[in-house]
């Protein structure tokens, strides 16, 4: 009976070591996949990609790069050495076209010539009338005209021209008897006053002459640059704006020095005009002063002749 039990309990202990090596069989073979898991690993390779991704800047990075590679592009446009770089005025003088150049340069030139008169006719005017005011005070005193003469004598102004003319048609004339002596002084007083308003007012056309064609040759000059610029567009096959912009812009420079040069003159012919006109009436004034002085000579001759009749 011994044995039997120990053979039935042999059994059983062989029985359930089989049994636990069937479960651990069992559940080793869950664990083989173990291997598939490692397919990842052994896949990690193939999940290199990311490997490709430092390679995917480099691809977009020509990308990104392409506009900056336009930008030469656009700047070796605006560097065309046939487009003027510097829209200074003296730039835009120097990129212009001959033609546009001698129109600029022409009225720079009016301009000029307008200060040069502005400068000259007013110290001129400012002096003259300064001595044909002092002169009249001397003949509005009671004096004679011979010594209204002798007082003129070596003066060159026009208030002294017009005492020495008087003075020599009184020597010519009979000053007493003679009914047409006043008629002759005033004919020559007239000349002398007529001489010397012309010379007063020599260069003051000049200025009316600028002040009405500097706006018509500066527009000449814009017409020119415009269609030089119009031009240089359908050569270029391009409506881009840095083409047309130089062109234009040197063109509405020839208007503005037309302008420059038109209005100071306008300005300055009819400040001097007042100024001659002013004058004139100073020289009036001293021809009416001349002819009194005439008269009343006329008059002290023909009363001491009277006085000696008696």
């Amino acid at each position: 009976m011994t044995n039997p039990k120990k053979a039935a309990g042999s059994l059983v202990l062989l029985a359930a070591a089989t049994s636990l090596m069937i479960a651990q069989a069992f559940a080793q073979t869950p664990a083989s996949p173990t291997p598939p898991a490692q397919t990842p690993a052994a896949q990690a390779p193939v999940a290199q990609p990311p490997a490709p991704t430092p390679a995917a800047p480099a691809i977009t990075a020509p990308a990104v790069q392409a506009p900056a590679a336009q930008t030469p592009i656009v700047g070796q446009t605006a560097k065309n050495p046939n487009l003027p770089h510097n829209l200074s005025p003296w730039g835009m003088f120097m990129g212009a076209d001959i033609v546009v150049k001698a129109v600029m340069i022409g009225l720079a030139f009016a301009s000029l010539i307008t200060w040069t008169i502005c400068v000259a006719k007013l110290l001129e005017l400012r002096h003259e009338t300064r001595r044909a005011k002092k002169r009249i005070k001397v003949l509005a005193n009671d004096i004679s005209l011979a010594e209204a003469e002798r007082d003129a004598r070596s003066g060159k102004d026009a208030v002294s021209r017009l005492v020495q003319s008087a003075a020599a048609e009184a020597a010519l004339s009979d000053t007493v008897n003679d009914e047409g002596f006043k008629d002759r002084v005033e004919l020559r007083l007239s000349r002398v006053e007529a001489a010397m308003s012309r010379r007063i007012s020599r260069g003051t056309g000049m200025l009316a002459t600028i002040g009405a064609t500097a706006p018509f040759v500066g527009l000449f000059g814009t017409v020119w640059g415009i269609m030089n610029s119009f031009i240089g567009i359908s050569e270029a096959h391009t409506t881009n704006l840095a083409v047309v912009a130089p062109g234009i812009a040197e063109a509405l420079l020839a208007t503005a020095m037309g302008l420059i040069a038109a209005i100071p003159a306008v300005v300055i012919y009819n400040h001097l005009v007042r100024m001659i006109t002013a004058y004139r009436a100073l020289l009036g004034d001293a021809t009416a002063q001349v002819m009194l002085l005439i008269s009343r000579d006329q008059g002290r001759r023909s009363l001491r002749i009277a006085r000696a009749a008696e």
